[in-house]
């Protein structure tokens, strides 16, 4: 996804870059993490070093990285076509790939309005240069565990319209929130600021039933495990602990089901089998 306006550190070779100082390359990132699984050229050794030793832990989280992007354009294509929705808010959006919200969003609702949000600086870089001749499209900084900066931005404010549905998406964030940052009343209080007829997408790191699934249980240990140790956040959590997080949301149908199920179609990327159920997604109706 080359663009002229992107910074010259974007532009030239994963090896030769020099990034600007407020982009930090001795931690690893969530953002540039995916970018890696993704086949993307915006990541650094440091992050490269955690995506791989996560996958020596569990192989198979390339098929997650993709299974997640995957159901966060069908979702937000079933909420444009076929809900009508027509302004978006993606949080988490990490880096531009192929497939943007705004890009699906646009295939049947070219005036949809999108705000991006992320805390990452090389996503609002990358975001800014790409949305530049974009209208109705634009993306911020925030701290998703301070939903109110996020609902009372400037941007957010003159984008977004919250006395009309909303799309909301949180696809692969509430994950990484650690249980004392509360996941459960953060999405809460985004919902609370949406209008009825709004939706909400989400997936989410999944733990499944130990006594029904031990195998994969015992992966979703090992990586969440992997994760914490490398990268600081990311909780595999339980179907209760993210249905939770839909509050009292109305699941549209197939509700709460592994990403690679969710309104499938034929070139659905379709997941290792000891990896499937380790990231489920759904998308609830505000009423």
């Amino acid at each position: 996804m080359s663009d002229p306006g992107f910074p010259d550190f974007m532009k030239s070779s994963v090896q030769n870059r020099t990034p600007p100082p407020e982009i930090d390359t001795t931690k690893p990132s969530i953002a540039r993490v995916y970018s890696y699984y993704l086949g993307g050229k915006d990541h650094f050794q440091v992050d490269r070093d955690m995506a791989d030793y996560a996958s020596k832990v569990v192989p198979g989280l390339t098929d997650i990285a993709l299974g997640n992007r995957e159901f966060v354009q069908r979702s937000v294509r079933y909420m444009a076509r076929d809900a009508g929705i027509r302004q978006f808010l993606d949080i988490g959006s990490g880096l531009p790939t192929d497939g943007n919200v705004h890009e699906i969003a646009h295939e049947s609702t070219p005036d949809a309005h999108v705000v991006y949000v992320d805390n990452d600086p090389i996503v609002l870089a990358h975001g800014r240069a790409l949305l530049e001749d974009k209208r109705g499209s634009n993306v911020i900084t925030a701290d998703l565990t301070r939903p109110e900066e996020i609902i009372g931005h400037p941007v957010t404010r003159e984008l977004i319209d919250f006395g009309e549905p909303v799309g909301l998406v949180l696809g692969g964030i509430l994950h990484h929130l650690h249980d004392w940052q509360e996941p459960r009343r953060v999405a809460a209080e985004l919902c609370g600021a949406l209008a009825p007829g709004s939706h909400v997408a989400v997936s989410h790191f999944h733990r499944p039933d130990e006594e029904e699934f031990p195998d994969d249980a015992d992966r979703a240990r090992l990586v969440e495990e992997a994760f914490l140790e490398k990268l600081g956040h990311g909780r595999w959590r339980t179907r209760e602990e993210i249905l939770a997080c839909f509050g009292g949301l109305e699941l549209v149908e197939p509700g709460l089901v592994p990403c690679q199920e969710w309104r499938a179609g034929p070139d659905t990327h379709r997941m290792a089998d000891y990896v499937h159920r380790l990231i489920v997604g759904g998308v609830g109706r505000k009423a």
